[in-house]
């Protein structure tokens, strides 16, 4: 059966509540986070339903709001497709991501706490004494979630909603390229550490101009690294 064809066994009881819409955009946007969903991947509307657990009805709503934010294509009689990691994906999505992360410092230096970011730039330090030591795999798994969680951080600082979601939004585009083609290795952690501690220890001495620069050329380094590496 059908996605279309399955229409028809809708019935007005099943219709989806706010909440479950708001599950199966959350589920969905999870899988596209992870890798579960991949750039190129058709799936279909049931495919969706069995990967998330939600509702039919409630994977239909999800959809326009996925489509509308770059994250789904429809293809008339296949499906669904998430976006192939093409030259203009993929320098958009790095292009807001600049624009976004690099005003936000200067919030950053006032909002964070100066305590949070003296535990990143002692995490970044340890994390390089740990690849000293050898221990590659831990430091790249670690390092992947902590270079996430940091730099949300200071998006948030901004306090700023709409952009937040903007943000949001571009995250899960970047994670999907640095899932298929960025993810940090024992061959590039020492490079992601040094940059990141580039731009964290101006940022803990309120030196917004020196936090700003070091962190675009992090972020354009990530962008000519993703560009280059494009099958």
């Amino acid at each position: 059966m059908t996605d279309q064809e399955s229409k028809a066994t809708d019935t007005p009881q099943e219709k989806p509540s706010h909440s479950m819409s708001r599950t199966a955009y959350e589920r969905i946007e999870t899988l596209l986070n992870c890798g579960t969903l991949h750039p190129g991947q058709v799936v279909s509307q049931r495919e969706l339903v069995d990967m998330t657990g939600a509702t039919l009805g409630s994977i239909r709503i999800a959809i326009p709001r996925l489509e509308a934010e770059g994250l789904l294509q429809t293809l008339p009689k296949r499906g669904l497709m998430v976006p192939s990691l093409d030259v203009a994906f993929v320098r958009d999505a790095y292009q807001l991501r600049h624009m976004i992360e690099v005003g936000a410092i200067e919030y950053a230096t006032t909002s964070l706490q100066p305590s949070q970011i003296a535990a990143w730039i002692e995490r970044h330090e340890t994390l390089l004494d740990s690849l000293v030591q050898g221990h590659h795999r831990e430091v790249s798994d670690e390092l992947q979630t902590l270079d996430w969680a940091m730099h949300e951080s200071i998006v948030a600082a901004m306090g700023n909603k709409l952009i937040d979601n903007t943000y949001r939004v571009t995250s899960i585009k970047t994670r999907m390229v640095v899932q298929s083609r960025l993810q940090i290795t024992s061959g590039n952690a020492r490079r992601v550490l040094e940059e990141h501690l580039a731009f964290l220890r101006p940022l803990a001495n309120r030196d917004i101009d020196s936090a700003r620069a070091a962190l675009s050329r992090h972020i354009s380094n990530s962008l000519d690294l993703a560009l280059s590496a494009r099958n």
